[in-house]
């Protein structure tokens, strides 16, 4: 599993084009240009490199198409994703659906999430942290650690 890391600034310019930070690149595999860029659950955009992508989508292609639920699952998760690659100049186009779904104007937050980045507008991303109290964040990771303490001593 990747376990990528950090939070990095860039600009959108007037193209929806965005320089892919450097400490960012340092942590993909070697010679990685090519992701899937789709909705995220808040109102955010995911970056997903494209082995990250490889693995969720065989996940999801093992779901039950009878299930009404996986349907509506994958065509939320699925729909808008698209592949976008690195220009010569290290700059990927952000498509103007995928901007506007993220509220994306000129400054963003590429913020790592394991095995992929989340793509935020820099001024909600702040939010997110401002809205938080250290108490929140507290109980909420003594309330995930937990879970993840329980599934772990039941392999």
């Amino acid at each position: 599993m990747i376990g990528f890391h950090g939070e990095y600034e860039s600009t959108v310019d007037a193209k929806g084009r965005f320089l892919l930070p450097g400490g960012l690149k340092k942590q993909l595999p070697e010679g990685e240009g090519r992701f899937i860029l789709s909705r995220g659950f808040e109102k955010c955009l995911t970056l997903y490199p494209i082995k990250s992508w490889e693995i969720i989508i065989a996940k999801i292609s093992q779901l039950n198409d009878f299930d009404p639920k996986v349907r509506e699952f994958r065509r939320q998760f699925l729909g808008g994703a698209t592949e976008v690659e690195l220009d010569g100049a290290g700059r990927m186009l952000l498509p103007a659906s995928l901007k506007e779904f993220a509220g994306l104007q000129k400054d963003i937050v590429l913020a790592a999430a394991l095995d992929r980045f989340e793509i935020w507008d820099a001024t909600k991303y702040k939010q997110l942290f401002e809205n938080f109290s250290p108490e929140a964040f507290s109980s909420l990771a003594q309330e995930v650690m937990a879970e993840a303490e329980k599934k772990s001593t039941q392999l």
